[in-house]
This record gives C-alpha cells, structure tokens and sequence, in this order.
C-alpha cells in the first residue's frame, strides 16, 4: 500500500483549511494518498466551501474538536494550542514511517505564544521533537535555493549567532540539502554579513574571521563553496546559474530575494530532519481567512516537492 503524505492543517483560523482543499479538489492534487492532521469539522467546512467532496481527503482528528465560536482570521489561543497537537501528531507519524513526507500549512507565530508554547516557528519545533541539533531551514523555488545560517532571531542576535560552528554546519548543510535535490556536485556560495561582504575589513570582521575561514575547513572536506560574496548581488548570481545554492547569514537576507521571485512558487524546506519536511512559504494570512480568495499555490508545490523527494 502507498503511504499517504501527511498534511497538518496549520493555525485553524488562518488559510490553511481553505488551501489544502482547494489542493484536494482542484487539477493539481497529487497522485498520492492525503492525510490532513487537524480538525474534522474544520476540514469538512472549508471542503464544503470551494464545492469540493466531503470524502476529498481523508482527516485524522488531532486532539478535542475545536470549538464552533473559534473566528477564522483571528488570533486564538485554542487555535494555537491546535495547530501544536496537529504538528505533534504528524512528526509522530514521520518518525514512526506511516507516512511518505509531512507537508505543514502555516501557524501562527502568537498565537502559539498565546497558548503558553515557547517555539518561534515550525523548525525549531520539528528540530526539537527530533532531537536534531544540525538543521536548517532552505527556502526553495525554480530559481533559487537559499540556506539560513540562523532563523527566528532578532537581527541583534542574528548576528551574534553568525560563529565559526554555525557557519560550518550551514556550509555542510546546504550541500547535504543539494545532493538530496540530485546535484551530484554542489556549488555552495556564502553570502557575507556585511556591506560589500566586509570591504577588507572596512565594514566589519565577521567575514575575515569566521565566515572565511568556515569556507576554508569545508573546502578541505571536498565541499566546493566559495564567498563570502556580497549579499546584494550573490542572489542575482544564483539565480544566474553560477551557483546551486546561497548560504546566507540571517532571516530577512535570505528570504527577501526568494520571496520577491513569487510567495506562490516558493517552498520551505527542513534541512536536518529524519523525514522529509516541506511547507508553505507564506503565513496564516488571517486578513483573509474565511474569504474564500486563498490562493493554494505554494502549498501546491510544496506537495509537489514533498512527493517528488520522497520518491
């Protein structure tokens, strides 16, 4: 029997219930069984909305059925707490090997925080969960891939967290997460935390002193990366073909220039994790939750890509 690819329903007052049926009911819905972890009434109002069949997916119920007053496009502690048992249940699974890959709609951040769970994103919890301490989150789409040394950080502490580990271990990382893409031969580029990747030192020592000398130990591994580069044009490079993937130092450096190419084509990726993790590159979007006008796209290729390295 083919395994089903697991899909937690995200916040449920956000767009995750809308787009993972518009998924289930629209021309690009994989050739794979779907599991949906969340709620069973939720899921079966947001079916019922874009005119698709009840029976579309199949639903594992995570935890209490939510309650009816719960209001899509607010933020709700019960909602927070749900999409946490809906994460949970589906690493359960993964780890376990029920399922082929588990593909995660979007959370909300505070709402989490509301329900008294300490995590800032999907990643730390999976990374947690997994007992993981080498992982990354790499941002994905048909013109570029984008590996973070750090991600829910202040920039404060973004850039105290720039050290010759983490910089190593994302370097290993981004060319692990290529060869598993099937590039049998990676160019990392790094990007430089600096203006003009430090200048010689004019702008900052980070480059010289860590971020360097990082390149250099994983060149002596055979990894063949190279920088650290400028970061207002290494993306434009990137995506140009001279490189396969761009290690940079921060959230927002990173994710800008992956966003900026289109929110609907791009895929997050767990770099790090026993299983395969994929997910949508956009959030709850609550000011239109409930409205009916989600567009399901990056959940769409987020699939797509799940199933595609998952086999």
């Amino acid at each position: 029997m083919t395994k089903p690819l697991a899909i937690t329903m995200g916040d449920p007052a956000g767009i995750g219930p809308e787009i993972i049926a518009k998924l289930a009911a629209g021309p690009n819905r994989p050739d794979v069984p779907l599991l949906v972890i969340g709620d069973q009434r939720v899921m079966a109002r947001a079916l019922s909305e874009v005119g698709a069949d009840l029976g579309a997916v199949k639903v594992l119920q995570a935890g209490d059925s939510l309650p009816a007053d719960l209001t899509p496009g607010r933020i709700d502690a019960r909602a927070g707490a749900a999409a946490f048992a809906y994460i949970q249940r589906g690493i359960d699974l993964a780890l376990a090997g029920e399922v082929r890959a588990l593909v995660t709609a979007p959370i909300s951040k505070e709402a989490l925080c509301l329900a008294g769970i300490g995590y800032p994103g999907h990643t730390e919890i999976l990374a947690d969960r997994c007992g993981v301490a080498d992982f990354a989150m790499m941002l994905a789409n048909d013109e570029l891939r984008v590996l973070l040394v750090s991600i829910h950080l202040s920039l404060c502490d973004a850039i105290a967290a720039v050290t010759p580990v983490s910089e190593l271990r994302a370097i290993r990382l981004a060319d692990q997460a290529c060869r598993a893409f099937g590039v049998t031969a990676p160019r990392v580029a790094v990007a430089g935390l600096n203006p003009h990747a430090g200048e010689n030192g004019l702008f900052g020592r980070e480059e010289a002193e860590i971020i360097a000398p990082a390149i250099a130990t994983a060149g002596r591994e055979g990894i063949d990366a190279s920088g650290p580069w400028p970061g207002d044009t290494i993306f434009m490079r990137a995506r140009r073909g001279e490189f396969d993937i761009v290690v940079a130092q921060y959230h927002d450096q990173g994710l800008i220039p992956v966003k900026y190419l289109g929110v609907d084509k791009g895929v997050n990726i767990t770099v790090g994790l026993p299983f395969i993790r994929t997910s949508v590159d956009h959030g709850t979007a609550f000011d239109i939750a409930g409205k009916g006008v989600a567009d399901p796209a990056s959940l769409i290729e987020a699939v797509r890509m799940a199933v595609a390295m998952s086999g």
